[in-house]
């Protein structure tokens, strides 16, 4: 625990800013086992940061279907994650769920085959999710991406861009090829706490090149 306090917020701690209970790291108040989530990513909403499970949604176990958010994200109030429970069967005349209504039309259940399922939803690491951003089945957003408030992100997000809208768009990449191959390979943020806190002012620093003069 003193090492944690040293050297930055203790990640399993649920609430890290003090008196900021709008504050709080995910993977300390999930209970899904299909929700996965790494250490200091947190969601931001005044009204129930620790809610951020309700946020996920049309996920069933049965399905199978993972969300997986990685290390140091930071997303805002009024995300929402659709899961692949949300998808109807498209390949029959009529894309009505008469199963799920009872009375004798569970005899119409679709078999998991005639869903358009579209796997896990990832987010990689170091991603800012703007609020009311809605995130939908099987898009994986890559490390360092941006993406605007309100969008709706119905494709793949590559890593360290900026995107935004519905559907979301690319807007820029926030660097050129060669500087983002070097952060995709330096992966900061699988260094220990201690590297992370001697690095701080150069991880936060508005000139990208002190970054490759890391050892």
């Amino acid at each position: 625990m003193r090492g944690f306090m040293k050297y930055g917020p203790d990640p399993n701690k649920k609430f890290p800013v003090k008196n900021a209970p709008s504050v709080c790291f995910i993977k300390n108040v999930v209970t899904r086992p299909n929700i996965i989530v790494g250490d200091y990513t947190y969601y931001d909403d005044p009204d129930g940061a620790a809610d951020f499970e309700k946020h996920v949604t049309h996920h069933y176990e049965f399905l199978g279907d993972k969300l997986i958010i990685g290390k140091f994200c930071a997303i805002a109030r009024g995300v929402e994650f659709v899961m692949n429970g949300a998808n109807h069967r498209m390949c029959s005349v009529t894309t009505y769920p008469f199963n799920i209504m009872g009375g004798g039309w569970e005899k119409c259940a679709p078999s998991l085959d005639d869903l358009p399922l579209k796997g896990d939803t990832v987010v990689g690491n170091d991603v800012w999710i703007g609020q009311n951003v809605t995130v939908m089945p099987g898009v994986r957003i890559g490390d360092g991406a941006i993406v605007a408030a309100c969008s709706v992100v119905t494709k793949n997000v590559e890593p360290y861009t900026v995107v935004g809208g519905n559907p979301a768009k690319l807007i820029r990449r926030r660097y050129d090829n060669e500087t983002t191959a070097f952060l995709l390979k330096l992966r900061w943020w699988d260094w220990p706490p201690e590297k992370i806190f001697a690095n701080l002012e150069i991880l936060c620093c508005g000139d990208i090149n002190r970054i490759k003069d890391i050892k």
